[in-house]
């Protein structure tokens, strides 16, 4: 397994649909937490979007994690591979 930074840039959400999906975000987050998956979060702070630290195979076993978030058809993503 190998540590990756994952910059995340929401965009088109409005709020009505961030609510609607947010529990299930949050959910799947936790799950993350708690199995080693996510090793740290920081919400950004002047606009709207996360950093991870995630664990995953590869690029392609992070974007599959990925795909799993609600709010994954309005992430801009940038993929960083950490030491």
């Amino acid at each position: 397994m190998n540590k990756f930074m994952i910059d995340i840039l929401l965009q088109g959400l409005d709020n009505e649909t961030r609510m609607k999906l947010l529990p299930r975000e949050q959910e799947i987050i936790k799950e993350w937490k708690d199995n080693g998956t996510l090793l740290a979060s920081y919400i950004k702070g002047e606009i709207a979007g996360i950093y991870l630290v995630l664990m995953a195979n590869d690029k392609s076993d992070v974007d599959k994690k990925l795909s799993t978030l609600p709010y994954y058809p309005y992430m801009k993503i940038e993929v960083i591979t950490l030491r």
